[in-house]
């Protein structure tokens, strides 16, 4: 049987891959961080597994999340999007995605990446919290306090400090698998 971190132990099967074979991951490449920032920023107020569902579904929406060709979606296609019915339809979250590749894109003409940008706030080293099973884990740490208000400074939306540790969980900054989870060691 397949040790998991008790959130995963239950759950759907798309749930169970995400946290074999994503969460917790040291991720670098731009276009799969930009894709975690993105689901993290829908996730607010609804559960992940909404979010889990509708995934492949925003993947068509927004060009497999290719930075360059979201950061040049317009009003009209935040308008075509707002009628997709497989997509979580809040004007808000789909402004922010566009605005969010416009971040990015700004930050590359500042010879800055989103890897540079997100992996400095833990000296490029992913911080193993040692998460016992019974432990209660922070919805936010001082690190995703300073982290989001960089990324607000950088013009990023929706990156409060409890979506941002959500980030900084999936993209692999901390490692937060319980000890016992068979995934633990891999992202450190």
């Amino acid at each position: 049987m397949i040790e998991r971190c008790r959130w995963a132990v239950n759950g759907p099967q798309n749930l169970q891959e995400y946290h074999d074979h994503e969460w917790g991951i040291p991720e670098h490449s731009e276009q799969k961080l930009f894709e975690l920032l993105s689901l993290e920023t829908y996730q607010a107020g609804l559960s992940w597994q909404t979010v889990l569902d509708k995934r492949a579904a925003f993947k068509a929406a927004f060009f497999n999340y290719e930075i360059g060709k979201v950061a040049e979606m317009t009003e009209i296609d935040l308008e075509k999007l707002l009628q997709n019915k497989q997509i979580i339809r809040h004007r808000l979250k789909l402004a922010a995605t566009i605005q969010n590749a416009q971040a990015v894109v700004k930050l590359w003409k500042q010879n800055v990446t989103l890897n540079q940008l997100l992996w400095e706030s833990v000296n490029f080293k992913t911080i193993d919290h040692q998460v016992q099973t019974d432990q209660v884990i922070d919805s936010t740490t001082s690190l995703a306090i300073d982290l989001s208000k960089k990324l607000k400074q950088a013009g990023f939306k929706f990156m409060g400090p409890v979506t941002t540790y959500s980030l900084m969980q999936a993209a692999g900054l901390v490692n937060d698998h319980e000890v016992k989870c068979q995934y633990h060691g891999e992202g450190v």
